[in-house]
């Protein structure tokens, strides 16, 4: 077996350290829980285990008291990131009737399915615990079986807007939890709540190459702005056992096609934005599954933005040709996007 990447190797000498040290000083381990998904004989449910100092009942009282000031907003933002990763912890999950335990992997995260849980389509429950009692409940989406659409969106430059440089969005992120300074693209969340008003069953993804640290942030301006409720398919930033950094790129590709081997029957609009690499991913997954995409949205950025978010705007045309086999649409925001695709499933179905 090859060894870790230097930069993983370093990493996890660091996170030994610190966690022993904060371990000698009584910090507990304690659970974050994130919106799993499934069908009506798997599910996959996420977590992770950090260490606190704070005692698990005491934090439950804490969190049951929160307010969401701008100082309380700032101050957890800054805690979000600086955390220390419980590294090798069991963790015992449940879903219905199924049970599974799993341990922790060198992030503090868990990752696991789990299969006959006997749940029907719907909102479902998962809950999560550790052996020193610590444990928390998350919601679990259970597709219907009949369902034959499905939505996967991006999140950054495609239902909200930073105008910041992406190279400072995590730095933004960390001290204001990007809620405080993002605004919503215009007319995307009334082109979901639409999709969603004529497909009720419809699943909806985000899929971002963000952290899983701001999934509570995000999920906050995502109510806020009456978007559809849907699991997040996130990232853990930092050092792999391949290289210095994650590839946000692989990511996506490999979390769509976990959605395809889970949801086969399932024909997905893929929502994204043209300042990074969505047209490519999704045009190349559309070559790939054309059987499993309905089409493709791109939300056009402004020079302004193509600017701040990647330098240059990708010339996707000419990369892509004339491959891509499903409907590529493209408009400035949820409004004209909307239109189209209204148009274009009008004229497939016609």
């Amino acid at each position: 077996m090859a060894r870790p990447h230097i930069a993983a190797q370093l990493e996890d000498t660091v996170r030994r350290r610190v966690g022993a040290r904060l371990r000698r000083r009584g910090w507990h381990e304690r659970l974050h829980g994130y919106t799993g998904y499934g069908t009506t004989e798997r599910a996959r449910v996420f977590g992770r285990v950090t260490l606190s100092r704070v005692e698990p009942e005491e934090r439950r009282t804490a969190l049951t008291h929160a307010h969401d000031s701008l100082l309380d907003i700032a101050q957890r933002g800054f805690q979000v990131f600086l955390t220390a990763p419980a590294v090798g912890v069991q963790v015992q999950v449940r879903v219905g009737h199924a049970v599974a335990e799993t341990t922790t992997d060198r992030g503090g995260y868990l990752d696991v399915e789990l299969h006959g849980h006997g749940l029907t389509p719907g909102w479902g429950e998962a809950t999560l615990e550790l052996p020193n009692g610590d444990s928390l409940t998350e919601s679990v989406l259970i597709v219907d079986p009949d369902v034959q659409v499905g939505l996967v969106s991006d999140i950054d430059d495609t239902v909200m807007v930073t105008h910041l440089p992406r190279i400072l969005i995590a730095g933004w992120n960390t001290f204001l939890r990007s809620e405080v300074v993002r605004e919503e693209v215009p007319g995307m969340a009334a082109m979901y709540r639409s999709l969603l008003a004529a497909e009720p069953r419809m699943p909806v993804f985000y899929l971002s190459t963000g952290a899983w640290n701001v999934a509570p942030s995000l999920t906050r301006f995502l109510r806020r702005h009456e978007y559809p409720l849907g699991p997040m398919l996130l990232t853990d930033w930092g050092p792999t056992n391949t290289g210095w950094f994650r590839s946000g790129q692989e990511h996506k590709e490999r979390e769509l096609r976990r959605l395809v081997d889970m949801f086969p029957k399932v024909r997905w609009v893929l929502v994204g934005d043209d300042g990074q690499h969505d047209p490519v991913i999704y045009g190349e997954f559309a070559e790939e599954h054309p059987e499993s995409v309905e089409a493709i949205c791109i939300r056009e950025l402004t020079p302004a933005e193509q600017v701040l978010s990647s330098g240059l705007p990708l010339a996707t045309d000419e990369l892509l040709g004339k491959r891509v086999p499903v409907p590529m649409l493209k408009a400035p925001n949820g409004f004209g996007l909307h239109q189209l695709l209204v148009g274009s499933r009008g004229e497939d179905h016609a």
